[in-house]
């Protein structure tokens, strides 16, 4: 696996879905969202799998809006709120239907049950960089340079305490959502032990 950082698209959609996450997130967000596309892309490249990068940068630039100030839904997962602003975002950029539903998949599959690349592969990358960059899962797989590049790009510090603040705030007030499950599993401890900076 290769020690540098994988490109990021620089496509409109690209660019957009960047500006926007910028926007709307905090800077803590915007780097895990920028680092969850890097982990997806540098995993999917040691494995040889292909993928839309415009795709999954878009996704993974808009799957936790959900959570900002400003998108915080009272009843509706924080998910589902950025997955359909990412559906939005693709309208409006002129992407068909279905290429905008792709965003609307991507990003609710990602809190949901893991998707096996031959299923959905952009599903299953957003799944691997989310998991490395929140819990450490599989983390210990990529090389010390990559991790050490990828912290100076994008720096975690302070990005553990503020999701997870987030993720209560979701679960009080939604009691059943994803985000409910994960803080009444072994989530939290996880988080706890996971040994990258933050």
């Amino acid at each position: 696996m290769s020690s540098s950082l994988p490109p990021l698209p620089d496509t409109v959609a690209a660019r957009t879905a960047y500006e926007i996450c910028s926007r709307f997130s905090t800077p803590n967000l915007v780097g895990h969202s920028v680092r969850s596309y890097l982990w997806a892309a540098a995993y999917a490249a040691e494995r040889g799998l292909v993928f839309d990068a415009e795709l999954l940068h878009t996704a993974a630039m808009v799957h936790d809006l959900g959570i900002s100030a400003t998108f915080e839904a009272v009843t509706t997962p924080f998910e589902v709120v950025g997955a359909e602003i990412g559906f939005v975002l693709g309208r409006g950029l002129g992407w068909p239907a279905d290429r905008s539903e792709r965003v609307v998949e991507i990003c609710v599959r990602h809190m949901r049950d893991d998707v096996a690349a031959d299923v959905d592969v952009e599903s299953h990358l957003l799944q691997v960089g989310t998991s490395a960059d929140v819990s450490g899962v599989g983390a210990q797989d990529f090389p010390a340079p990559f991790r050490a590049a990828l912290f100076a790009a994008y720096p975690r510090t302070g990005f553990p305490a503020e999701f997870v603040a987030a993720f209560e705030r979701e679960a009080a007030r939604k009691p059943e959502c994803a985000a409910a499950r994960l803080l009444a599993s072994e989530w939290p401890q996880r988080m706890a032990n996971n040994p990258l900076p933050g």
